[in-house]
């Protein structure tokens, strides 16, 4: 008899936090795999020094994402991880362990 057995030990999810500084910005969110590249789903909120930021539980994988930053859509300046998309445009990437 052939039994499919399921593991007990799920991943994790781990809290992630997307920064950017934008002390101009009417309006920061954040877009990617992790939410379906809905722009409304994930708004960033502003520090008194312009830093916008936003957090989200994520299991381990690997994320693609932008920041919308007024209606534009930005890779982040701090993260040098890029991967083409099918856009001819690049999005940024994350690992999480």
């Amino acid at each position: 008899m052939n039994r499919i057995l399921k593991s007990t030990t799920a991943a994790k999810a781990k809290e992630t936090t997307f920064k950017l500084y934008a002390p101009s910005a009417k309006k920061v969110s954040v877009a990617g795999t992790f939410n379906n590249w809905d722009i409304k789903k994930l708004t960033a909120k502003k520090d008194v020094r312009g830093n916008w930021n936003v957090a989200i539980s994520l299991k381990p994988g690997r994320y693609e994402y932008k920041f919308v930053v007024d209606g534009s859509w930005i890779t982040d300046p701090v993260n040098t991880n890029t991967v083409g998309n099918n856009l001819g445009t690049v999005n940024s990437f994350i690992d999480v362990k």
